[in-house]
């Protein structure tokens, strides 16, 4: 992967999210995914925050575009790693993410690891 390479797949992964279109975010992902995040203990009471494959991570994702209904990100910056990418963006109600991507061999996202600067619900 290059880095427009990752600069296109996190475009397009946060063209998604603003557009609230829960089956293009979910292209994105791996059926084996692994997604690490506190809103995952938040919500789910995951004492290790991991959600495992894609049933489990559309459930949380779509509660997600319930709870925010005016969630928009905005893409700061995207770093490049030999395995993926790390995304750095804004939402709406202010608070920064890094999303740490792993990608599978077509693309995918296979491991996720998202860190918050502030409390998520």
């Amino acid at each position: 992967m290059t880095y427009e390479d990752a600069e296109v797949h996190a475009k397009d992964w946060i063209e998604a999210w603003n557009a609230h279109d829960l089956e293009r975010i979910m292209s994105h992902y791996s059926q084996d995914v692994v997604f690490e995040a506190e809103t995952v203990r938040a919500r789910w009471k995951q004492p290790d925050g991991k959600l495992l494959g894609i049933a489990e991570l559309r459930r949380h994702f779509a509660l997600g575009l319930t709870l925010a209904p005016q969630l928009k990100f905005q893409l700061e910056n995207v770093l490049l790693a030999p395995s993926g990418y790390a995304i750095l963006y804004r939402r709406e109600n202010g608070n920064r993410v890094i999303d740490c991507v792993t990608l599978n061999d077509v693309g995918q996202a296979a491991k996720v690891t998202a860190y918050y600067g502030g409390a998520q619900r």
